[in-house]
């Protein structure tokens, strides 16, 4: 009960200090709809592309709101000492972690939804295999903010933090099948893509939107799983080794 009653309120901390501010309410509704708009009137083919470019605009949305907001968060308050004052609480750090990435995670969920409720006026959508598609973007919610979280671990400014994230975001547009099909790419570089864990979340997306996917949903869950499991445990040993000891 102290456990939860701990989570909930650097939780409600978070979404006031943070994600709830005007500027961060309006970027997250802004930056979705201007990648949906972008790739729509970039890809020049018409209504009947949208549900194609849905997956990608999608996992874009998740993954540069969640690794943003993330990198600045925690870097600020590291920088501010704050997060110091939270070490001290009688809470496991892997509690205190689950909850300051809990808010990133809800921020990106919701960020995925914006694509989805445009395209809902543009393309007809009832062949979308939803049991698919909300778990997925809830998979690739926690893989992206715990993907923030390990580069925010890693950095002493936010600046930094920003940096890093572009240095693993950017390449994810091209080598994760985002708009070009992982089987697509040279030989060469595809051993890339599949290191990278959004790959998986977005082959689950292209299957249950398009019907497209290389691997099987229940591959790329288990591999979605073991991915957050090991970014999580990664970040909280970084924790200890950089920020405690």
């Amino acid at each position: 009960m102290k456990r939860w009653i701990a989570f909930s309120n650097i939780f409600a901390k978070d979404m006031r200090a943070y994600y709830l501010k005007p500027p961060n309410v309006s970027w997250g509704i802004i930056f979705p709809l201007a990648w949906t708009g972008m790739f729509f009137i970039r890809s020049g083919m018409g209504i009947e592309s949208v549900l194609e470019l849905l997956p990608g605009v999608v996992t874009i949305s998740i993954l540069f709101g969640t690794t943003s907001l993330l990198s600045v968060t925690l870097t600020f308050e590291r920088r501010n000492r704050s997060f110091e004052r939270l070490l001290l609480a009688p809470i496991s750090l892997e509690t205190l972690m689950l909850a300051k990435t809990s808010g990133a995670i809800l921020f990106g969920i919701v960020n995925a939804f914006i694509p989805i409720a445009i395209a809902a006026f543009l393309a007809d959508m009832s062949g979308i295999a939803w049991s698919l598609v909300v778990p997925a973007i809830i998979l690739i919610g926690i893989v992206s903010t715990f993907l923030g979280l390990f580069i925010s671990v890693s950095a002493s400014e936010v600046f930094e933090a920003q940096t890093f994230s572009n240095f693993f975001r950017f390449p994810m547009i091209f080598l994760c099948g985002l708009f070009f099909p992982v089987m697509s790419l040279p030989v060469y570089i595809r051993p890339l893509s599949f290191i990278l864990p959004v790959t998986y979340g977005v082959d689950i997306l292209h299957g249950a939107v398009n019907g497209e996917h290389i691997l099987s949903f229940t591959l790329d869950f288990i591999i979605l799983g073991a991915f957050c499991t090991v970014l999580f445990l990664l970040s909280l040993r970084n924790v200890k080794r950089r920020w405690i000891l």
